[in-house]
Formats: C-alpha cells, sequence, structure tokens
C-alpha cells in the first residue's frame, strides 16, 4: 500500500516506461548488465520518488535521467576494473585477439571512439530516439551546446567511417 501519493505515480511511470529505460541500458552495458542496473535504476527513483515531475513526459525522462545517473556510476566502476585488468595484462605475455567483427561494428566502434559525451548524445538521439534538445536536457547541458557537439560528432563520425572503409 502506498503511503505518499508519488508512489502510484511512480508505479505508473515505471509501468509505461520499464522496457525503454532496460533497453537504453541493454544498449549501453548488455542485456544481463542492463537488468542489473534497470533494478538500481528503480531503486534510486524510489529513493527520489518526491522529485518526480507529475506531466507523464517530463516524469518519462526524469527517470531516464536516473538511469543515466545510474549508468554513469556502472562505468566508473567498469573503469576501475579495466584499469585493473590493463595492469594484469601488462604482466601477462600473451596478446588476446580481437573479437570478430560483425555487422555495423564499424559504426559502433566509431562511435565508441568518440569523447564520452559525444557518444552519449549520438546514442541518445539514434538509438533512444530522443529529439537533439530532449537529449540535451537529460545530459544536463543547453541545447546549443548539444547542436555543437553533435556536429562535431557527425564530423568525426564522417572522417573515421570514410578512413575505414575498404577500398573497392
Amino acid at each position: 500500500m502506498s503511503r505518499h501519493p508519488e508512489d502510484a505515480a511512480l508505479i505508473s511511470v515505471f509501468e509505461a516506461s520499464a522496457s525503454d529505460v532496460l533497453a537504453y541500458l541493454s544498449r549501453r552495458v548488455g542485456p544481463d548488465d542492463g537488468a542489473d542496473l534497470l533494478g538500481e535504476t528503480m531503486v534510486v527513483a524510489w529513493r527520489r520518488v518526491r522529485q518526480l515531475p507529475t506531466d507523464p513526459e517530463r516524469a518519462r525522462m526524469w527517470l531516464f535521467g536516473v538511469a543515466r545517473g545510474t549508468l554513469l556510476n556502472h562505468a566508473r566502476g567498469e573503469r576501475r576494473r579495466w584499469a585493473l585488468v590493463d595492469r594484469i595484462r601488462s604482466h601477462a605475455a600473451e596478446e588476446l585477439s580481437a573479437a570478430p567483427a560483425d555487422t555495423g561494428s564499424e559504426v559502433r566502434d566509431a562511435i565508441a571512439r568518440l569523447d564520452s559525451d559525444l557518444s552519449e548524445l549520438v546514442r541518445l538521439v539514434h538509438w533512444d530516439g530522443f529529439s537533439l534538445t530532449d537529449a540535451a536536457e537529460l545530459m544536463g547541458i543547453p541545447a546549443s551546446t548539444a547542436r555543437g557537439r553533435y556536429q562535431r560528432a557527425k564530423v568525426e563520425l564522417r572522417a573515421a567511417l570514410s578512413v575505414e572503409a575498404p577500398l573497392a
């Protein structure tokens, strides 16, 4: 039983947006970690339920903002783990082989090589279907800054993909 009116609103936002938030998280960290991060997102959202906007679209964006924060925390932990792996790997004599390429890997690799803010902006717009203005708000930056970063990302991606394109 809910003690606060915000609880029912948050349940409604979860029900309407959970699959979209799970897709957002899973595209960035994979389905296993995505499900875990969705759970963490829900816990954080419950703690912050009093900040939930009343407008349904604003509430959805707020939930994506909470998910993005959870994702950033996860990414910091992953970077720490990978730094440890790199230190261990530097002591190993064997080289690890690269995973085989798959369809679209060139584009995903090019996006991954962008500055983290640029790659996040590209992913929010093209993978998650947000407008540039909404993506800017989710990232906590002005829309004009997002437009400039988006243009820079397009230039960098064109350059990266034209260099990597096989010659016919």
